[in-house]
């Protein structure tokens, strides 16, 4: 069988390891239209640039952890791949055969010891449809859109930037979740959607896409405030599917009936091809599923006697029944199924049902292997052992070489001594096998007493193991309870010195406040409130915090940048004076001077967070001084206007007269 006609890069690992510090260097060989280039000594960054520029249909491996040391970096290795790229594992799945055997079985010779014609072998077995697909992600998407900054420690405008980050984030939810439905009834796939409100708006958002990633038409990317990130779901065990399951190979099917079917098939190899559970699915539905990865050869339950709906399946493929002699336990189904594998209980028990019946054939399997020559196709022969011929028929049969009939044995005339001496010696033997029975007897009834005796031991080894299981998980409990304790503990005592420390400043501020008020009853001081800077932001988030009003005292502490609409806003608010450190701008001096609205500088102020207070004599001073000056301007700019008028009128006149 051929896969495709496509690229196929064959690679194999030429020098270091996937696990050394120092990159490793590959051997690859291109494999196309039935031409093979090679490729020595390249690093994996150029083998993917190559896999971009080329799009291969496969990437063909002996082993898939030579191109990673695990699983974490093989899955970021898949993430590389461009879409349609399929990394195969030649030499099969959980159960792998070694790639000399492989090449053996299909033609193939290379020497193992280059690693060029072991990268040229592993892409021509994957053209003849050998190996298996390797798979690590589900056919399942996670969008998620969240914060793309920290909302951080806060202050007095953190609910307005809350509000906007958080409305963000909804909007790119919303747009998200509407590409969703559009594409969802266009191809037919469900999604799931959970929401995380906070204020204002959303916190993140989570959507869950039953289909694959590059069905999902929404890609990562982030804005100023909001961000988005897509991904495959990674499954929790690395699948394999075999590229030769459209040769139809006989297979060995475990059945678990009712509402929701469960389906598990193996090969005879023992390698898990289907593990499935589908709830409501019809008879026909089963055998056409069956049917898509081999022809069953053994259909099993995990039950007895057979269902009738498992017995329906059997009779459409003329299958072999197998079911256990007694029931299987819970303990060993769980057992059997450990190593592959499952999801649900439906899954459990069809896949102990196939391995049960697996474990029934695997000696006679193993014995077809050592008889048979390894020319003949071994799946076919063990086909023919289970339908009934002995091991020799069914070589004979897949040969297409006849078994020649035993010659009956010729009986030879004897004399009567010579039967007497014979019958003798049959009778002798006759006893000597009867002893020999009694024995055999005598032993077995020996192994039953011993077998009931350690059933009862390893009952009573279970009892104790549960016991043990019992007292150590109590122990976790226990230790997880104190472990939870021990870090809420910690957690109170940081927020009680926290609370004392919060305490013991606001002690402070009270007995300053206290100081201020003092002064202000005794009218030794004036209240005076204070912007942090000479912006309009600043300036309305004072007067929602203090309530500014007519005749009130500010102090800005940074007086820079003001402009002439900020320092208005002052004027019209009818202040008594501005106390500021520093030099105004121009525009905002003369906003404040033409408003009649005081601007003093270095003044005196007892200060305590928000909150000042200033002499009311040295205010006084400072508002008289003020006023001179303010006087004196005035006179000075009555003087510069009469004086431009005076200019004027005579430039008129030296016009008239000329």
């Amino acid at each position: 069988m051929v896969v495709g006609t496509g690229v196929i890069f064959g690679i194999d690992i030429a020098k270091g390891s996937s696990r050394s510090k120092e990159l490793p260097r590959y051997a690859v060989a291109v494999l196309k239209e039935g031409e093979v280039t090679h490729h020595t000594m390249v690093r994996l960054p150029r083998i993917l640039k190559m896999v971009r520029e080329s799009h291969p249909q496969y990437l063909a491996v002996d082993n898939i952890f030579e191109l990673a040391p695990g699983k974490k970096e093989l899955v970021r290795f898949l993430e590389k791949l461009p879409e349609g790229v399929k990394l195969v594992q030649v030499t099969g799945g959980l159960h792998k055969k070694s790639l000399l055997h492989l090449a053996k079985e299909n033609g193939l010779s290379f020497n193992q010891f280059n690693p060029n014609e072991e990268a040229e072998a592993c892409a021509r077995l994957v053209s003849m449809g050998v190996g298996s697909e390797v798979s690590l992600f589900e056919d399942i998407t996670k969008i998620k859109v969240s914060r793309a900054r920290s909302l951080g420690r806060g202050g007095w405008s953190q609910n307005r930037y809350r509000r906007k980050v958080h409305g963000a984030v909804r909007e790119r939810s919303r747009e998200v979740e509407a590409i969703l439905k559009k594409a969802s009834k266009e191809h037919g796939y469900t999604y799931i959607s959970s929401i995380f409100r906070g204020f204002g708006g959303y916190v993140r958002a989570e959507f869950t896409v039953h289909a694959k990633r590059h069905q999902v038409p929404v890609g990562s990317g982030s804005t100023a405030d909001a961000q988005i990130r897509v991904s495959s779901v990674v499954r929790d065990k690395i699948q394999y599917t075999p590229l030769s399951k459209a040769k139809r190979r006989p297979t060995i099917v475990g059945i678990d009936p009712g509402t929701t079917v469960g389906i598990a098939i193996l090969s005879f190899d023992g390698e898990l091809l289907l593990l499935k559970s589908i709830r409501g699915i019809s008879h026909d539905e089963v055998v056409k599923l069956i049917a898509e990865y081999g022809k069953p050869a053994v259909i099993s339950t995990d039950v007895t006697p057979t269902p009738g709906s498992v017995d329906r399946i059997r009779r459409s493929f003329n299958a072999v029944i197998s079911t256990p002699s007694t029931e299987i336990s819970s303990e060993e189904k769980i057992a059997l199924g450990r190593p592959y594998g499952y999801s649900n209980d439906h899954e459990r028990d069809s896949l102990a049902a196939a391995l049960y019946a697996y474990r029934n054939y695997k000696s006679m399997f193993s014995r077809v292997e050592k008889k048979a020559p390894p020319h003949l196709d071994l799946d076919k022969i063990k086909l023919y052992v289970i339908q009934g011929a002995s091991i020799g028929e069914a070589i004979g049969k897949a040969s297409g070489v006849p078994v020649p009939d035993k010659k009956p044995v010729e009986l030879l005339t004897t004399s009567d001594e010579d039967a007497d001496e014979r019958s003798r010696k049959v009778l002798e033997k006759l006893k000597l096998k009867d002893t020999q029975v009694r024995n055999l007897r005598d032993y077995v009834q020996e192994l039953k007493d011993e077998l009931v005796a350690k059933d009862k031991l390893i009952l009573k080894l279970e009892v104790k193991l549960k016991k043990v299981k019992e007292e150590d998980r109590l122990k976790v409990l226990k230790d997880k309870e104190l472990e939870m304790r021990d870090h809420k503990i910690s957690v109170l005592k940081k927020d009680l010195r926290r609370a004392k420390s919060s305490l013991k400043k606001a002690h402070y501020s009270i007995k300053k406040l206290k100081q201020i008020r003092k002064l202000e009853f005794k009218g030794e001081g004036i209240p005076v409130k204070i912007i942090s800077s000479f912006n309009r932001d600043a300036i309305l988030d004072a007067e929602d915090h203090f309530g500014i009003k007519k005749g009130d005292v500010i102090f800005l502490e940074d007086a820079s940048g003001g402009s002439t609409v900020t320092a208005s806003m002052l004027v019209a608010m009818g202040l008594k004076a501005v106390i500021v450190t520093g030099d105004v701008t121009y525009a905002a001096d003369d906003v404040f001077f033409k408003g009649d609205l005081p601007l003093l500088k270095d003044i005196p102020l007892q200060r305590i967070d928000d909150l000042a207070i200033v002499d009311p004599n040295v205010l006084q001073v400072a508002l008289n001084e003020w006023a001179e000056r303010a006087e004196l301007r005035r006179q000075e700019e009555k003087e510069k206007k009469l004086k431009h008028l005076v200019d004027e009128y005579r430039s008129e006149r030296r016009r008239g007269l000329s």
